[in-house]
């Protein structure tokens, strides 16, 4: 939920121990439970009835793998659910909408189902002759969440520390009269001509270092080709 830009967690639950524990560990110096997302944690409400967890909500979206079940609700696959979700939302600003998931072991029982206004489920590949499929919880919230913000759900965006800078048209043209003067040293612009024409290897040069990252290590490699070769030499 942390990752994806989600903070309400409701768990109906009527043993609320584990949830107790967990909530203890992360106030405490070393949090041991949630970890970099405590927020979440701390935030998370325990309800004894799944009624009382979702009376405010408007739209109230349960979750299946199906499997043998009985079908009594409409059921969509989760990219479809998703864009009805997104655009219930864009139609009404204040609607409230709830994602219900159930046990792990067990899935959601037909009275928790009757709270839900439609099913969606995850596809699965199916093997020939595979037994009933279902996913992990985490993973299966994970997956419900990641579509939810791919169609620009919580505004989710992505996180800037974790793209590589570009690399600029000076780190570009660096590049290339590195890339040419190497050419020259080895003296492949000699018996290759046509393959070291400048606008060639500028291209070349655009392709291998489109992150600052790669401009800087294919720079670095080039100087470390040139030094050598002099060092070589005398």
């Amino acid at each position: 939920m942390q990752d994806f830009g989600f903070t309400d967690l409701r768990i109906v639950n009527e043993y609320t121990v584990p949830l107790e524990a967990a909530t203890l560990e992360i106030t405490g110096t070393a949090a041991k439970a949630g970890v970099g997302a405590a927020a979440v944690l701390a935030q998370a409400r325990s309800f004894s009835h799944l009624a009382d967890a979702i009376a405010d909500r408007t739209l109230v979206i349960g979750t299946s793998a199906i499997g043998e079940r009985a079908i009594e609700h409409r059921l969509l696959p989760l990219q479809q659910m998703c864009v009805e979700i997104l655009e219930s939302l864009r139609v009404d600003a204040e609607a409230k909408v709830a994602l219900l998931f159930g046990s792990e072991k067990t899935g959601l029982t037909r009275d928790q189902l009757s709270y839900c206004s439609a099913l969606a489920t995850i596809p699965l590949f199916a093997p020939q002759g595979s037994r009933h499929l279902s996913m992990n919880l985490g993973q299966a919230v994970a997956v419900c969440l990641y579509e939810l913000t791919r169609g620009g759900f919580e505004d989710a965006r992505l996180s800037r520390e974790n793209i590589a800078a570009e690399a600029t048209a000076g780190d570009r043209e660096r590049l290339t009269r590195l890339l040419v003067n190497v050419m020259d040293a080895t003296e492949y612009s000699r018996r290759f001509p046509a393959n070291a024409q400048e606008h060639l290897v500028r291209q070349l040069a655009h392709s291998a270092g489109k992150a600052h990252a790669e401009a800087e290590t294919w720079m670095g490699l080039f100087r470390q080709i040139l030094w050598k070769l002099g060092a070589e030499r005398r």
